[in-house]
């Protein structure tokens, strides 16, 4: 039987992508700010509801970056259910994460947390939109102003999504997208920073090239975070493709959660609230103690019938060498965030699932419900 595993990347057809290759052969220019890197730095502004954008050859280099735009020291506090490049970008600034615990219903960043967390060393809070879900962005702001703090959001899983009709990328000091190929959106590899004015903009667009105004000037110790005019071609392609691609997800979505819903230990995420948009980026199911096996037991079970989900986010990033010693990463102070850690599976989730495999997902989890039951009975 043909394995489903728990992402495909997104490929438009291959003869629609040849000619944006022969317009870069023919211009022989293949970075620095190209005719398709401009394109589509516009277009994703048009298509995001966004002022200002900064491409970059991916996510991390622009989270990295972000911190260094806004010139962010001392303590920063973070969310340990994510991946780990939201930590392990404050580590190669520098900088000490603090973790906090997260909200039960959402999973991102619980604010009531947040405030707990900050010391007179904390300058920034680094939240997470997780699987698409946006954070409780006015008690975070309140907090942030009360404490003259700075706001990034790692923004990687919410491409396109809207709070009460506004891209949720506008919240905060800065906002972060991933377009690496798992991604809703992906140029193959690649990412963004979205700024709130032009100013902010220039400054990150200097620091992503070396810190270069011109062939003389330099004015900050900068990196090559550029984005290349092949991934950026790629991107201007798939953006005629995405409304199509998100449909399809959505029809997903809703039909995970006709098969799933009433099965006994099986918690589903909420659905957005009316007025709201989601990108339906992953599909997360949480295996409580009365489901009929532990999450890992059916992650296996799964795992046997071709059915590849993954344990998103296990272990959390406080559990790993470089953060465990911590006194934030203390298990104790996060016991909401532990407790998802050990439930959590990801289905599979991208558009070219068919009907039939989203149905043999969810019949494999019927499954291991009635099975184990029936055998335990």
């Amino acid at each position: 039987m043909k394995p489903i595993f728990v992402t495909q990347p997104y490929l438009p057809p291959l003869e629609e992508f040849v000619p944006y290759l022969e317009q870069i052969w023919q211009s022989k220019t293949l970075t620095n700010r190209g005719p398709m890197h401009q394109r589509l730095e516009t277009q994703l502004c048009e298509h995001l509801g966004v002022e200002h954008i900064s491409l970059f050859a991916n996510g991390t280099l622009a989270l990295v970056t972000a911190l260094q735009a806004l010139r962010i020291t001392g303590e920063v506090i973070t969310t340990p259910y994510s991946f780990v490049a939201t930590a392990h970008s404050l580590l190669w600034n520098g900088i000490t994460p603090v973790f906090a615990d997260i909200d039960p219903l959402t999973l991102n960043l619980d604010p009531r947390n947040i405030e707990d967390a900050i010391t007179p060393q904390t300058t920034a809070i680094v939240p997470v939109h997780c699987y698409g879900t946006p954070c409780d962005i006015d008690g975070i702001q309140r907090i942030a102003d009360n404490y003259n703090l700075k706001v990034i959001y790692d923004a990687a899983h919410a491409f396109g999504v809207k709070r009460d009709g506004q891209s949720i990328l506008k919240a905060g000091d800065l906002s972060i997208l991933s377009f690496h190929a798992t991604k809703v959106f992906n140029t193959f590899e690649g990412g963004a920073i979205i700024s709130p004015d032009a100013k902010t903009k220039q400054r990150i667009d200097h620091l992503k090239n070396f810190g270069f105004v011109d062939e003389v000037t330099v004015v900050a110790p900068g990196i090559n975070g550029k984005m290349s005019e092949v991934n950026a071609a790629f991107g201007l392609l798939q953006l005629q493709h995405i409304d199509r691609a998100l449909a399809r997800r959505a029809e997903i979505d809703a039909m995970y959660r006709a098969r799933l819903d009433g099965v006994a230990g099986i918690r589903l995420l909420q659905q957005p609230l009316p007025g709201n948009t989601s990108n339906h980026s992953y599909f997360p199911i949480l295996v409580g103690p009365n489901f009929s096996m532990t999450r890992d037991e059916l992650y296996h079970l799964m795992k046997e019938q071709g059915v590849h989900g993954r344990r998103y986010f296990y272990p959390l990033i406080s559990e790993f060498p470089m953060y465990r010693h911590l006194p934030s990463a203390q298990p104790g102070l996060m016991p909401v965030a532990h407790e998802v850690s050990r439930q959590v599976l990801c289905l599979p989730m991208y558009p070219a699932l068919t009907d039939e495999e989203v149905n043999r997902i969810a019949d494999t989890v019927r499954y291991a419900a009635t099975v184990q039951r029936q055998a335990a009975a």
